[in-house]
């Protein structure tokens, strides 16, 4: 399975025990095995590898069959059941969540599983670290059950996240500026997930190669840190807060426009997780989004209905063109989007 160089892959094959007679690679890495364990605390990577391996995975073969368990509420007999070869003989892909959590059931029968791993079946493990379930990676690392290991370490230092990012508009033919580079990251210093996020954002909108005063115009100042305060405040319901952190925003010379796109990105997520069913996994690959998106959404959720998300859906769209020239007073739509918001889609200012 071909994957670009990305940052971590140095980290990979140090993070985990120098003595593991397994293959152990950094997230872009992953390649299927009988048994992939998944570890590290950085969730944005796992998430990432995971995904790359589903969608390598049905490439080869569209009618694989994907299942997901959860270790710490493990019913017995069930790892095996969703593992077993069915009728057709079609592949299985069985992601694991919680192995760090896992019941003594699950542990048990995840160890015996090692000894003879079904035919055409991939097993993947996520182990966010601690020592619950040592027993089973050590087995694993042992090299029983022939598997591999991708070591999801937290990128800690700005030059891993400048790695990271790099590779991302490489990955993507696009084009950055070293100056754009080290300002993009310096605005995301705190959180790979929305560095991730602000470089998928350039790209859709960039059509060029990106500079310094592309990344200034729509993140300067840590403005989608900044914009995505005020998009949390305003979704929980906080209005004064919202509009407060709104006002220091624009103050500090914030583009509205990239504000509304923050309030964008998580009320659209919401409005696909509100009436998905299923587990984080199964919802995460319907529309494309990572798990911890999914769990994000959901808990962003509360307190909110189908009609309000509804009616904030239609408002920001009718806001988003008055930021780019519909509305004489900018200003005034993004105060009004965001009463709304915190309002749970209720404008209170047509009663």
């Amino acid at each position: 399975m071909a994957a670009p160089r990305s940052a971590g892959r140095g980290k990979a094959k140090t993070a985990a025990k120098a003595s593991a007679a397994i293959p152990q690679l950094g997230w872009s890495e992953i390649r299927p095995a009988p048994i992939v364990l998944v570890s590290g605390t950085e969730s944005f990577l796992a998430d990432r590898a995971i995904r790359r391996l589903r969608d390598f995975l049905v490439s080869e073969d569209p009618s694989l069959e994907v299942n997901d368990v959860a270790a710490d509420s493990y019913a017995p007999g069930e790892l095996l059941t969703v593992a077993s070869p069915s009728l057709f003989g079609e592949p299985r892909l069985v992601r694991v969540s919680q192995v760090e959590k896992c019941s003594d059931q699950f542990l048990t029968e995840a160890i015996r599983y090692l000894e003879a791993p079904p035919e055409g079946a991939y097993l993947v493990l996520r182990h966010n670290g601690g020592v619950r379930g040592k027993k089973l990676l050590d087995a694993i690392r042992s090299g029983t059950g022939g598997g591999v290991e991708i070591v999801c370490t937290e990128l800690k230092r700005d030059s891993d996240k400048a790695d990271f990012a790099a590779a991302e508009f490489k990955t993507a033919g696009r084009r950055i500026t070293p100056q754009a580079l080290r300002a993009l990251v310096g605005a995301f210093s705190d959180d790979l997930a929305e560095l991730a996020a602000a470089c998928s954002q350039l790209m859709a909108d960039a059509s060029e190669e990106i500079t310094e005063q592309t990344v200034n115009k729509y993140y300067g100042g840590r403005l989608e840190t900044s914009a995505f305060d005020v998009a949390d405040a305003a979704i929980a319901g906080r209005h004064g807060e919202a509009l407060l952190a709104l006002r220091q925003a624009l103050d500090s010379g914030a583009d509205p426009v990239p504000i509304v796109a923050a309030f964008a990105m998580k009320i659209r997520t919401m409005a696909k997780v509100s009436s998905a069913r299923g587990g984080s996994g199964q919802i995460a690959q319907q529309f494309g989004l990572a798990p911890w998106q999914v769990d994000r959404a959901r808990r962003d959720l509360s307190g909110w209905t189908d009609a309000g998300i509804g009616r904030v859906v239609q408002m920001l769209a009718e806001t988003d063109a008055g930021v780019k020239g519909a509305s004489r007073d900018p200003v005034f739509a993004l105060e009004r989007l965001v009463g709304v918001i915190a309002a749970r889609g209720v404008d209170l200012s047509e009663r």
